[in-house]
């Protein structure tokens, strides 16, 4: 069963309907645990920021999407394996709220 009490936010959806929220959510979250730079390109995050932030990521997605992420160790990869899974959403969601 899902453990959703101990969650800051909703995690990630195996769908993705949810990714734009969640990137959000989990940019601020992880500035406010001074931890952003974890996963962005060619940091000097700490072996101890690195395992915070991927425990974080981890726990803030669907439990089928870690399972298929099981062996990526580094939140910067496996932010950037969601982002390549889900981006192309932003295609499709963005446009349509133009237009509401």
């Amino acid at each position: 069963m899902v453990n959703i009490k101990n969650r800051k936010f909703i995690a990630l959806d195996i769908s993705g309907k949810n990714y734009l929220s969640w990137v959000f959510d989990m940019k601020l979250h992880l500035s406010a645990k001074k931890l952003r730079h974890t996963i962005e390109e060619e940091n000097a995050a700490t072996n101890e920021e690195r395992a915070t932030a991927l425990i974080f990521l981890r726990h803030h997605i669907d439990d089928d999407l870690k399972y298929e992420y099981l062996t990526v160790e580094n939140p910067l990869e496996l932010w950037q394996n969601l982002n390549d899974r889900f981006e192309h959403l932003k295609a499709v969601v963005l446009p349509k709220a133009l237009n509401d």
